[in-house]
């Protein structure tokens, strides 16, 4: 190890020490999270944290290459804390089963590091840590894969641009390496029923061949699942054909799978258990219905039409895939089928997996028609990509430690030939973004004892605010004509700690113009006697080009959340009697809705 240091002293003399004192975050320990835990060990970063709600899972291990056999179903973060520890004994290693919106992981807690790495794969997860690090005034270097496709941004508070600046192109590409755990959008069990389900009953069987049988006292309770697992699939495929087969496949993924999944209670512990199903009783329901729901691919199924659906398409594919093995050479390979889009059978069996496993999981199921379309592109992970990634991440992380941010690249990884990075200046933040182009500070108070009304006068006093202002949460919760909760406590609001409260400023008749939105991060504080913030913020003025009239739509904080939606005032009815005031904030908030955007991880 000695040896190792005194090539990162001679190859970077003046940032070994900066190194070696730094206390980062990694957000992920996913494809790019391992590939930069390694590097971050190997480089020799004095403490590193590392943060993954996810589990591994079998399919994790062709990329993920922290993780082996006997650590399925494990914590990916405490796993890759494990065995990344044993490259560099030096580096501090700290690791979180847990997901990075808990409230507990608020800007107190970003503000101990020095820098944080995202290396998630999903939108909603990286607004968040890009909003908790531009909050915390802590840089961020953010990096994403697709395929053979990549990229790395450095985000730094007032000096570049931030992952909101820009609109998200909706992504052509859908992540599989979590989707057989915790699925949160109909395209996880979309991807779950065609990638995993149809090929481990109809395809080629990745996961079968000799287990390690060097068990030892630590991993035996594994490879025993791991066996039991194997053989149970290893059933399902002999039955093929047979009266039990139906039965066997679906009381499989649908019943043992997900109480399997139940038990590990860790795991539901910021999330709403899935329930099981039982074929005996929602194939008797659904038989009693009856019908060809399969015929209507525009409709959307009830769980009985799922469940007939997929009784007929395994019905269909199993006749199909005896006919082949009768038809097959003998000592040729064995026939297996492949999903096809314009398949039928094949379609149907996909559609109606995935819709039963939504309803499993409480997600929006979705018409055989959309499924078609979303099932059509499905692009892998690649473990290159996510290991060339990850080490630009690395090399940008220099530049941060060195504060020459102006120094730092955004930079694009692409599959042409003749230019395979593609690289840009750190671009100046834009200056209507509703992210970073707001004032931010600090509220701290007492939530359970100060009041709205008391958060407003203050603002009033310290800030300059008029009486033309409007506070937001996840909704509307006052402006001067809905002054309801001025009495109510923060916490009365739901507006404690680590909650962000979005002023924005409503005085149109200021020669000057509104100003930009104020974004204020509670802190509770127990026992505080008055309410203040931690500094006084500059606020700027929006520019000219953005003020607006009534019927209008300006793009509100990110941080405000939700439907949309304000609550009415007692007594007031869906006509006019609401002021055009109410209904100019209603319209002047945008919420982001992500949909289906996912990306790779």
């Amino acid at each position: 190890m000695a040896d190792r240091d005194f090539h990162v002293e001679k190859c970077l003399p003046e940032l070994a020490g900066a190194i070696k004192r730094s206390k980062v975050l990694m957000v992920g320990a996913g494809g790019i999270g391992c590939e930069l835990l390694k590097n971050l060990v190997l480089t020799g970063f004095g403490e590193v944290h590392l943060l993954d709600l996810d589990t591994i899972d079998l399919s994790n291990l062709n990329r993920q290459f922290l993780f082996q056999k006997q650590h399925i179903k494990k914590s990916k973060a405490l796993v890759a804390k494990e065995t990344a520890a044993k490259f560099n004994p030096h580096v501090k290693l700290e690791a979180y089963h847990a997901n990075i919106k808990d409230a507990k992981y608020d800007i107190a807690w970003f503000q101990q590091f020095n820098l944080v790495f995202n290396a998630l794969d999903n939108i909603d997860a990286r607004r968040h840590v890009n909003k908790m690090c531009l909050a915390a005034d802590v840089p961020l270097i953010e990096s994403g894969t697709t395929g053979f496709r990549g990229q790395v941004q450095v985000i730094v508070r007032g000096k570049t641009e931030c992952y909101d600046c820009h609109p998200k192109e909706v992504p052509k590409s859908f992540p599989i390496c979590t989707i057989r755990s915790t699925p949160s959008q109909p395209i996880h069990c979309i991807v779950w029923a065609k990638s995993y389900l149809f090929s481990q009953v109809f395809g080629v069987d990745e996961d079968e061949g000799t287990l390690d049988g060097s068990s030892n006292a630590e991993n035996a309770d594994e490879i025993a699942n791991l066996a039991k697992e194997a053989n149970a699939l290893k059933v399902i495929r002999e039955a093929v054909g047979q009266p039990e087969f139906k039965r066997l496949v679906f009381d499989k993924v649908f019943k043992e799978d997900i109480e399997r999944l139940r038990s590990m209670e860790e795991m539901w512990q910021s999330r709403t258990k899935p329930d099981s199903l039982s074929f005996d009783t929602v194939n008797s329901k659904a038989q009693e219905q009856g019908g060809q729901p399969w015929t209507n691919d525009q409709a959307l199924w009830t769980l009985e039409d799922n469940i007939l659906v997929f009784n007929d398409s395994l019905d269909r594919l199993s006749a199909r895939l005896l006919k082949l093995k009768a038809d097959a050479v003998p000592d040729s390979a064995a026939p297996v089928l492949s999903f096809d889009k314009d398949d039928v059978d094949t379609l149907d069996f996909v559609a109606a997996a995935a819709n039963i496993r939504a309803h499993i999981f409480g997600i929006d199921k979705k018409t055989k028609f959309e499924i078609k379309q979303m099932a059509g592109n499905i692009i892998a992970a690649i473990a290159t990509t996510n290991a060339i990634i990850a080490g630009v991440c690395v090399l940008q992380s220099f530049k941060v430690l060195k504060n020459e941010i102006k120094q730092a690249k955004t930079v694009f990884l692409s599959r042409r030939p003749e230019r395979v990075f593609n690289n840009e200046v750190v671009a100046s933040p834009v200056q209507d973004c509703q992210v970073c182009g707001v004032a931010r500070a600090q509220l701290r108070c007492d939530t359970s004892k100060h009041t709205l009304g008391e958060v407003v006068e203050m603002l009033k006093q310290t800030c300059g605010y008029t009486d033309e202002i409007s506070v937001l949460t996840d909704n509307l919760i006052y402006d001067p004509d809905f002054d309801d909760n001025v009495s109510k406590s923060l916490a009365d609001l739901s507006a404690g700690s680590g909650v962000f409260l979005t002023v924005v400023d409503e005085d149109e008749d200021d020669e000057a113009g509104p100003r930009v939105n104020l974004v204020l991060a509670i802190q509770h504080i127990e026992g505080q006697t008055i309410v203040e913030l931690d500094s006084t913020p500059d606020i700027a003025r929006r520019p000219k080009k953005q003020l607006v009239e009534t019927d209008n739509v300006v793009p509100a904080a990110p941080e405000v959340n939700g439907t949309g939606e304000k609550r009415k005032r007692e007594g007031e009815d869906d006509s006019e009697s609401g002021s055009s005031k109410k209904k100019k904030v209603e319209q002047e908030v945008l919420y982001i809705n992500d949909g289906d955007e996912i990306e790779i991880d």
